[in-house]
Protein backbone atom coordinates (compact mmCIF):
# COMPACT_ATOMS: atom_id res chain seq x y z
CA UNK A 1 0.00 0.00 0.00
CA UNK A 2 1.13 3.51 -0.80
CA UNK A 3 2.89 5.18 2.12
CA UNK A 4 4.21 8.30 0.42
CA UNK A 5 2.46 11.42 -0.84
CA UNK A 6 -0.87 10.37 -2.29
CA UNK A 7 -1.90 11.73 -5.67
CA UNK A 8 -4.53 14.43 -5.94
CA UNK A 9 -7.91 13.41 -7.33
CA UNK A 10 -9.00 15.78 -10.10
CA UNK A 11 -12.59 15.48 -11.31
CA UNK A 12 -13.58 17.20 -14.54
CA UNK A 13 -17.13 18.29 -13.76
CA UNK A 14 -17.61 21.43 -15.82
CA UNK A 15 -19.64 19.86 -18.64
CA UNK A 16 -23.02 21.38 -19.42
CA UNK A 17 -24.84 18.04 -19.85
CA UNK A 18 -26.96 19.05 -22.83
CA UNK A 19 -28.04 15.51 -23.73
CA UNK A 20 -28.82 14.84 -20.08
CA UNK A 21 -30.84 18.00 -19.78
CA UNK A 22 -29.23 19.38 -16.64
CA UNK A 23 -26.29 19.16 -14.25
CA UNK A 24 -25.66 15.42 -14.44
CA UNK A 25 -22.43 15.72 -12.44
CA UNK A 26 -24.56 16.20 -9.33
CA UNK A 27 -27.58 14.10 -10.33
CA UNK A 28 -28.56 11.92 -7.39
CA UNK A 29 -28.61 8.13 -7.78
CA UNK A 30 -31.91 6.90 -6.29
CA UNK A 31 -30.32 4.01 -4.36
CA UNK A 32 -27.51 6.06 -2.83
CA UNK A 33 -28.79 9.59 -2.18
CA UNK A 34 -25.59 10.89 -3.76
CA UNK A 35 -24.06 11.30 -7.23
CA UNK A 36 -21.76 9.02 -9.20
CA UNK A 37 -19.08 11.63 -8.59
CA UNK A 38 -19.41 11.15 -4.84
CA UNK A 39 -19.05 7.37 -5.19
CA UNK A 40 -15.82 8.00 -7.06
CA UNK A 41 -14.61 10.29 -4.29
CA UNK A 42 -15.44 7.62 -1.71
CA UNK A 43 -13.48 5.02 -3.67
CA UNK A 44 -10.41 7.26 -3.99
CA UNK A 45 -10.61 8.22 -0.31
CA UNK A 46 -10.65 4.54 0.65
CA UNK A 47 -7.16 4.06 -0.85
CA UNK A 48 -5.64 7.10 0.82
CA UNK A 49 -6.42 10.09 -1.40
CA UNK A 50 -6.96 13.16 0.78
CA UNK A 51 -6.91 16.02 -1.74
CA UNK A 52 -9.68 16.68 -4.26
CA UNK A 53 -9.82 19.28 -7.02
CA UNK A 54 -13.24 19.73 -8.59
CA UNK A 55 -13.26 21.55 -11.93
CA UNK A 56 -16.76 22.96 -12.29
CA UNK A 57 -18.74 25.54 -14.21
CA UNK A 58 -19.86 28.73 -12.50
CA UNK A 59 -23.57 27.87 -12.64
CA UNK A 60 -23.25 24.67 -10.61
CA UNK A 61 -21.01 26.06 -7.84
CA UNK A 62 -23.84 26.94 -5.39
CA UNK A 63 -25.32 23.43 -5.66
CA UNK A 64 -21.91 21.80 -5.18
CA UNK A 65 -21.30 23.90 -2.07
CA UNK A 66 -24.76 23.29 -0.61
CA UNK A 67 -25.35 19.64 -1.53
CA UNK A 68 -22.11 17.86 -2.30
CA UNK A 69 -19.40 19.29 -0.06
CA UNK A 70 -21.25 18.68 3.24
CA UNK A 71 -21.43 14.96 2.42
CA UNK A 72 -17.66 14.55 1.86
CA UNK A 73 -15.20 13.34 4.55
CA UNK A 74 -14.20 16.12 6.95
CA UNK A 75 -10.46 15.54 6.45
CA UNK A 76 -10.63 15.69 2.65
CA UNK A 77 -9.06 18.91 1.34
CA UNK A 78 -11.27 20.23 -1.44
CA UNK A 79 -10.45 22.92 -3.99
CA UNK A 80 -13.21 24.15 -6.29
CA UNK A 81 -11.93 25.48 -9.60
CA UNK A 82 -14.15 27.16 -12.16
CA UNK A 83 -13.46 26.48 -15.82
CA UNK A 84 -14.21 29.88 -17.32
CA UNK A 85 -14.02 30.87 -20.97
CA UNK A 86 -11.86 33.86 -20.05
CA UNK A 87 -9.31 31.80 -18.10
CA UNK A 88 -6.59 32.39 -20.70
CA UNK A 89 -3.07 33.76 -20.88
CA UNK A 90 -3.41 37.57 -20.92
CA UNK A 91 -2.15 37.96 -24.47
CA UNK A 92 -5.11 35.89 -25.72
CA UNK A 93 -7.77 37.71 -23.68
CA UNK A 94 -9.58 39.01 -26.76
CA UNK A 95 -10.28 35.45 -27.95
CA UNK A 96 -12.70 34.94 -25.07
CA UNK A 97 -14.98 37.76 -26.15
CA UNK A 98 -16.87 35.76 -28.78
CA UNK A 99 -16.61 32.41 -27.03
CA UNK A 100 -19.49 30.82 -25.11
CA UNK A 101 -18.74 27.11 -24.72
CA UNK A 102 -15.78 25.78 -22.65
CA UNK A 103 -12.40 25.27 -24.29
CA UNK A 104 -12.37 21.49 -23.74
CA UNK A 105 -10.93 18.87 -21.37
CA UNK A 106 -7.31 19.98 -21.83
CA UNK A 107 -8.25 23.49 -20.74
CA UNK A 108 -10.32 22.10 -17.83
CA UNK A 109 -7.30 20.27 -16.44
CA UNK A 110 -5.10 23.29 -17.07
CA UNK A 111 -7.43 25.38 -14.90
CA UNK A 112 -6.67 22.96 -12.06
CA UNK A 113 -2.88 23.12 -12.55
CA UNK A 114 -2.18 25.69 -9.76
CA UNK A 115 -3.88 23.39 -7.25
CA UNK A 116 -2.06 20.15 -8.17
CA UNK A 117 1.23 19.87 -6.23
CA UNK A 118 2.40 16.54 -7.67
CA UNK A 119 0.93 13.50 -9.37
CA UNK A 120 -2.82 13.29 -9.93
CA UNK A 121 -5.64 10.94 -10.84
CA UNK A 122 -7.90 12.53 -13.45
CA UNK A 123 -11.45 11.33 -14.07
CA UNK A 124 -14.77 12.71 -15.30
CA UNK A 125 -17.72 13.36 -12.98
CA UNK A 126 -20.35 11.24 -14.71
CA UNK A 127 -18.35 8.02 -15.08
CA UNK A 128 -18.04 5.24 -12.52
CA UNK A 129 -14.69 3.45 -12.62
CA UNK A 130 -14.84 1.06 -9.64
CA UNK A 131 -12.64 1.04 -6.50
CA UNK A 132 -9.94 -1.00 -8.21
CA UNK A 133 -9.03 1.80 -10.63
CA UNK A 134 -7.94 4.11 -7.80
CA UNK A 135 -5.96 1.35 -6.12
CA UNK A 136 -4.19 0.63 -9.41
CA UNK A 137 -3.26 4.28 -9.93
CA UNK A 138 -2.21 4.91 -6.32
CA UNK A 139 0.01 1.83 -6.48
CA UNK A 140 1.33 2.92 -9.87
CA UNK A 141 2.65 6.16 -8.41
CA UNK A 142 3.94 4.36 -5.32
CA UNK A 143 6.28 2.18 -7.39
CA UNK A 144 9.96 2.94 -6.84
CA UNK A 145 11.36 5.52 -9.26
CA UNK A 146 8.02 5.67 -11.04
CA UNK A 147 8.05 8.56 -13.52
CA UNK A 148 5.55 7.29 -16.07
CA UNK A 149 1.97 8.36 -16.45
CA UNK A 150 -0.79 5.76 -16.47
CA UNK A 151 -4.20 4.99 -17.88
CA UNK A 152 -6.79 2.47 -16.70
CA UNK A 153 -8.44 0.99 -19.78
CA UNK A 154 -11.75 -0.90 -19.78
CA UNK A 155 -12.57 -3.96 -21.92
CA UNK A 156 -14.58 -2.63 -24.84
CA UNK A 157 -17.39 -5.16 -24.45
CA UNK A 158 -18.12 -3.76 -20.98
CA UNK A 159 -18.52 -0.16 -22.16
CA UNK A 160 -21.38 -0.60 -24.63
CA UNK A 161 -24.80 0.99 -24.34
CA UNK A 162 -28.28 -0.47 -24.75
CA UNK A 163 -29.32 2.89 -26.22
CA UNK A 164 -27.36 2.28 -29.44
CA UNK A 165 -23.88 2.61 -30.89
CA UNK A 166 -21.11 4.30 -28.92
CA UNK A 167 -17.90 6.12 -29.79
CA UNK A 168 -14.79 4.89 -28.00
CA UNK A 169 -11.08 5.60 -28.02
CA UNK A 170 -9.29 2.25 -28.29
CA UNK A 171 -5.84 1.96 -26.70
CA UNK A 172 -3.07 0.78 -29.03
CA UNK A 173 -0.29 -0.65 -26.87
CA UNK A 174 3.18 -2.15 -26.93
CA UNK A 175 4.68 -3.87 -23.88
CA UNK A 176 1.96 -2.35 -21.67
CA UNK A 177 2.81 1.16 -22.87
CA UNK A 178 0.33 3.36 -24.71
CA UNK A 179 1.18 4.11 -28.33
CA UNK A 180 -1.99 6.00 -29.21
CA UNK A 181 -5.73 6.12 -28.63
CA UNK A 182 -7.68 5.60 -31.86
CA UNK A 183 -11.29 6.80 -32.02
CA UNK A 184 -13.87 4.35 -33.39
CA UNK A 185 -17.46 5.47 -34.01
CA UNK A 186 -20.83 3.73 -33.78
CA UNK A 187 -19.50 0.64 -32.01
CA UNK A 188 -22.18 -1.99 -31.54
CA UNK A 189 -22.72 -5.72 -31.49
CA UNK A 190 -24.12 -7.53 -34.54
CA UNK A 191 -24.42 -11.32 -34.70
CA UNK A 192 -22.33 -11.66 -31.53
CA UNK A 193 -19.49 -9.60 -33.00
CA UNK A 194 -18.34 -6.09 -32.18
CA UNK A 195 -17.60 -3.64 -34.95
CA UNK A 196 -17.07 0.09 -35.33
CA UNK A 197 -16.23 2.74 -37.88
CA UNK A 198 -12.47 3.24 -38.13
CA UNK A 199 -10.95 6.70 -38.77
CA UNK A 200 -11.04 5.99 -42.52
CA UNK A 201 -14.81 5.43 -42.34
CA UNK A 202 -14.68 1.66 -42.89
CA UNK A 203 -16.52 -0.66 -40.51
CA UNK A 204 -14.10 -3.11 -38.93
CA UNK A 205 -14.33 -5.93 -36.39
CA UNK A 206 -13.12 -5.03 -32.88
CA UNK A 207 -11.91 -7.45 -30.17
CA UNK A 208 -14.15 -7.59 -27.12
CA UNK A 209 -11.09 -7.39 -24.87
CA UNK A 210 -9.70 -4.27 -26.59
CA UNK A 211 -9.11 -1.62 -23.94
CA UNK A 212 -11.15 1.55 -24.22
CA UNK A 213 -10.03 4.86 -22.75
CA UNK A 214 -12.78 6.16 -20.47
CA UNK A 215 -10.79 9.16 -19.16
CA UNK A 216 -9.15 7.54 -16.14
CA UNK A 217 -5.61 8.90 -16.17
CA UNK A 218 -2.69 9.02 -13.78
CA UNK A 219 -0.81 12.21 -14.70
CA UNK A 220 2.45 13.89 -13.76
CA UNK A 221 3.72 17.45 -13.62
CA UNK A 222 5.38 16.89 -16.99
CA UNK A 223 1.97 16.67 -18.63
CA UNK A 224 0.73 19.82 -16.89
CA UNK A 225 3.73 21.75 -18.20
CA UNK A 226 3.09 20.49 -21.72
CA UNK A 227 -0.63 21.25 -21.43
CA UNK A 228 0.25 24.87 -20.82
CA UNK A 229 2.55 25.01 -23.82
CA UNK A 230 0.06 23.18 -26.02
CA UNK A 231 -2.84 25.43 -25.07
CA UNK A 232 -0.89 28.52 -26.10
CA UNK A 233 -0.14 26.86 -29.45
CA UNK A 234 -3.84 25.97 -29.79
CA UNK A 235 -4.85 29.58 -29.16
CA UNK A 236 -2.26 30.84 -31.66
CA UNK A 237 -3.96 28.75 -34.32
CA UNK A 238 -7.51 29.22 -33.06
CA UNK A 239 -9.88 30.97 -35.45
CA UNK A 240 -13.53 31.89 -34.99
CA UNK A 241 -14.72 28.26 -35.06
CA UNK A 242 -16.67 28.00 -31.80
CA UNK A 243 -16.50 24.20 -31.98
CA UNK A 244 -12.72 24.09 -31.63
CA UNK A 245 -11.71 22.55 -28.31
CA UNK A 246 -8.42 21.72 -26.64
CA UNK A 247 -8.68 18.03 -25.80
CA UNK A 248 -6.64 16.30 -23.09
CA UNK A 249 -6.04 13.09 -25.12
CA UNK A 250 -4.60 15.13 -28.01
CA UNK A 251 -1.99 16.70 -25.73
CA UNK A 252 -1.09 13.31 -24.24
CA UNK A 253 -0.73 11.88 -27.75
CA UNK A 254 1.60 14.70 -28.77
CA UNK A 255 3.73 14.12 -25.68
CA UNK A 256 4.00 10.39 -26.47
CA UNK A 257 4.99 11.08 -30.07
CA UNK A 258 7.61 13.62 -28.98
CA UNK A 259 9.03 11.18 -26.43
CA UNK A 260 8.28 13.54 -23.55
CA UNK A 261 6.47 10.93 -21.48
CA UNK A 262 5.37 7.32 -21.37
CA UNK A 263 1.96 6.06 -20.36
CA UNK A 264 1.66 2.67 -18.67
CA UNK A 265 -1.60 0.87 -19.50
CA UNK A 266 -3.44 -0.92 -16.71
CA UNK A 267 -6.39 -3.17 -17.46
CA UNK A 268 -9.40 -2.41 -15.27
CA UNK A 269 -10.41 -5.07 -12.77
CA UNK A 270 -14.03 -3.88 -12.58
CA UNK A 271 -16.83 -2.64 -14.82
CA UNK A 272 -17.28 0.91 -15.99
CA UNK A 273 -20.66 2.64 -15.82
CA UNK A 274 -21.67 5.94 -17.36
CA UNK A 275 -24.76 8.09 -17.62
CA UNK A 276 -25.72 10.09 -20.70
CA UNK A 277 -29.48 10.44 -20.32
CA UNK A 278 -31.70 11.03 -17.27
CA UNK A 279 -33.60 7.85 -18.11
CA UNK A 280 -30.47 5.85 -17.29
CA UNK A 281 -30.20 7.08 -13.69
CA UNK A 282 -32.48 4.47 -12.16
CA UNK A 283 -31.08 1.46 -14.01
CA UNK A 284 -27.43 2.43 -13.44
CA UNK A 285 -28.17 3.15 -9.79
CA UNK A 286 -29.67 -0.33 -9.37
CA UNK A 287 -26.68 -2.01 -11.02
CA UNK A 288 -24.21 -0.06 -8.88
CA UNK A 289 -26.11 -0.84 -5.70
CA UNK A 290 -26.04 -4.54 -6.52
CA UNK A 291 -22.34 -4.31 -7.34
CA UNK A 292 -21.39 -2.48 -4.14
CA UNK A 293 -23.81 -4.17 -1.71
CA UNK A 294 -24.85 -7.38 -3.43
Amino acid sequence: MYTGKEPTLVILAAGLGKRFGGNKQIAVLPDFNCSIMELSIQDAYAVGVRHLVLVINRQVRPLIEQQTLPRLPADLQVDLVEQAVDNLPSRFASKALSREKPWGTGHALLCAKPFIPGDAIVITADDYYGPGAYKQLVNHFAAAEQVDMAIVGYPLAQTLSQQGGVNRGICQTHNDSLLEVVEYLDIHRTDDRLSGLAPDGKRVALPEAALASMTCWGITQTLLTQLERGFSEFLENYDSDVKSEYYLPDCIQSCIQEGLLRVRVHSASERWFGITYKEELKSVSGLLYELRHG
